[in-house]
């Protein structure tokens, strides 16, 4: 006797139920695809994803919490993604630029079911494009992301960019200072930076990305070295480049 293929497992993301509903509908077309959960917000899509490792998210662009290019910053790049969106042209023509699948809503069985064809013929290779790059690229010209996924312990929370007052690089993470308190966020400094506000972050060394809003003044430390003071009194090294960038962000 053959062994039964084991089924390929999808999680639907939408924050509207009717949506994911017509979804799950879709789906009952395709024996070798089982709904494996539901997310109703980019939050609890990353916090699925990260559990039971789908072969595919079904997700949408304008949730709560986190959207859906926020969220897709922080789920496995191994994971394929078809968009579900109702979004504006510019990030539809970016998806079709990086060759993303998307659905604009609304679409019938048949669209839903190309697209998911395209998605089997692309399991198990690389994605074309980073995830964070494709996000990036489907935002407006000139806009940064206002929010950030981190790990409380084990728990996922969502942290507001302009409440972070440093970023401390760690290998292929980042601790981020926050409030009073620090959690770890999975991106290389290197890759955060890229992403960021250039006018609200600098990068003072290459451990530390800073906050500009929170910079008291520059002080030095002992014959050669220098340190920032931050407006709650801690102290961060600066290296000779970070104090430059950070005195021409300052314009002076």
């Amino acid at each position: 006797m053959t062994q039964a293929t084991a089924k390929r497992r999808v999680i639907v993301v939408d924050d509207e139920l009717p949506a994911r509903r017509l979804l799950c509908e879709y789906l009952r077309s395709h024996p070798d695809w089982t709904v494996a959960g539901e997310a109703g917000d980019g939050l609890e899509a990353v916090r699925l994803a990260g559990e039971l490792g789908p072969d595919l998210i079904l997700l949408d662009v304008q949730m709560p919490k986190l959207d859906g290019f926020e969220a897709l910053a922080s789920i496995d790049r191994s994971i394929a993604v078809i968009f579900t969106t109702a979004y504006d042209q510019y990030a539809l023509r970016a998806f079709d630029v990086h060759a993303v699948d998307y659905l604009l809503k609304p679409f019938s069985q048949a669209r839903f079911d190309e697209a998911l064809s395209r998605v089997e013929k692309r399991l198990g290779t690389a994605r074309p494009l980073p995830a964070l790059d494709l996000a990036r690229a489907a935002r407006p010209d000139g806009s940064f992301p206002g929010r950030l996924v981190v790990r409380d312990g084990p728990s996922l929370t969502v942290v507001q960019v302009g409440d972070v007052d440093y970023f401390q690089g760690q290998d292929d993470y980042v601790e981020v200072f926050f409030r009073g308190r620090s959690c770890l966020h999975a991106e290389t400094l290197r890759s955060l930076e890229a992403g960021l506000d250039p006018a609200m972050f600098v990068r003072i060394h290459r451990s530390y990305l800073l906050n500009i809003a929170r910079l008291v003044r520059i002080e030095p430390l002992g014959a050669s070295s220098r340190v920032v003071v931050l407006t709650d009194g801690r102290t961060l090294p600066v290296s000779r480049a970070g104090e430059a960038r950070l005195r021409a962000r300052l314009g002076g």
